[in-house]
């Protein structure tokens, strides 16, 4: 009942604001839009997990971890671009904040970023420009649940201000980004951390789009059940034509690590309109997300290229994690597997 509640208050909203202002929306539609071609057509891309989990071994960690931690010597930004342009790699996701908290620019809303630790470059720049550089797409991670600003989430009390907290940080990362290309994706994450009522989904979805009209935004697991739109998790291989979607709007459905089924649906629903959304598959090209001294099990060009056939089937993207090391470059491997598996799928 609360999540119907809900839904009905949010139509109400979005009623009420759009005689007041424009409210940017994605249009009903069986089929993808322009912007929803134009990241289709990119198909395949770069994820590239980088920040304090680097230096600890670790997937995720709490905020804790001292920001002088991370002390990378150089950062080889465009090694790591570079890499996925000669790939056949169409664009990139730079991961610049994770559930730590750490961010990798100078963000002027926490002192929990690289400008208070053993490297203060920006790294968020570095690779815009890379990307400039090599003509290769822009895609930001960032991460809603932050253990460090916002350990509380069971406070709801506390919402506003951190829901604030995460739109200046969107804004400072646009400025920083179209001073030298567009951003083509936003990817989210850490949403099940907090029922989906309590995401500013429609301000996130409007600050970008207000600046970006052709950035595509997607929400880690995108789709609930018809018995609870905010169940989590609905892996794609349950999910089924007209299913309702979890945080709305947004234009493209994730689940990571899990592949799109083989008749993928792509049309979802909320309040009542049915929306066409692809998937978005993101793998590590090895065991972990974040370089970790032990991961030494490198998938095979066999089966890559396998995963790359069921990810990129049915109008569906692949995103492939290749993660910097502590020295702050690509590991010698992952290029050697890249450039194999370029060679595979001809691309």
């Amino acid at each position: 009942m609360k999540k119907q509640l809900w839904i009905a208050c949010l139509s109400c909203f979005l009623w009420g604001e759009s005689m007041a202002q424009k409210i940017i929306l994605p249009k009903p539609s069986t089929e993808p839009s322009k912007a929803q071609m134009q990241q289709i057509e990119r198909k395949y891309g770069m994820f590239i997990h980088f920040g304090i989990n680097t230096f600890h071994d670790e997937e995720w960690t709490d905020g804790s971890k001292p920001a002088s931690s991370y002390n990378p010597p150089t950062i080889d930004a465009e090694q790591w671009i570079k890499s996925a342009k000669d790939a056949g790699m169409k664009y990139v996701i730079l991961i610049t904040k994770h559930h730590d908290g750490f961010c990798l620019w100078d963000s002027k809303y926490t002192e929990y970023d690289v400008a208070s630790s053993g490297n203060p470059t920006n790294v968020v720049e570095a690779v815009a420009k890379a990307c400039k550089k090599y003509d290769i797409g822009l895609g930001l991670y960032y991460s809603l649940w932050d253990r460090k600003e916002n350990r509380q989430v069971e406070k709801q009390e506390l919402d506003a201000a951190y829901n604030q907290y995460m739109i200046n940080q969107i804004k400072e990362l646009i400025k920083i980004a179209r001073k030298h290309t567009p951003i083509v994706e936003f990817w989210f994450d850490g949403g099940w951390t907090k029922e989906n009522f309590r995401w500013p989904v429609m301000d996130l979805y409007q600050t970008i789009k207000k600046e970006m009209p052709n950035c595509q935004v997607g929400i880690n697991w995108s789709i609930g059940s018809p018995e609870n739109a905010d169940a989590h998790m609905i892996t794609p291989d349950k999910q089924k034509a007209g299913f309702p979607i979890r945080y709305f709007p947004s234009d493209f459905r994730l689940g990571d690590p899990f592949l799109p089924q083989d008749e993928d649906p792509k049309t979802f629903t909320f309040s009542g309109n049915q929306y066409y959304m692809p998937w978005e598959s993101t793998v590590c090209i090895s065991k972990c997300w974040f370089y970790n001294s032990t991961d030494k099990n490198f998938k095979s060009v066999d089966e890559l290229e396998k995963l790359y056939r069921q990810c990129t089937k049915n109008q569906n993207i692949l995103i492939l994690n290749c993660p910097p090391t502590r020295e702050g470059k690509l590991r010698d491997k992952d290029i050697e597997i890249l450039q194999a598996l370029k060679k595979r799928l001809d691309l």
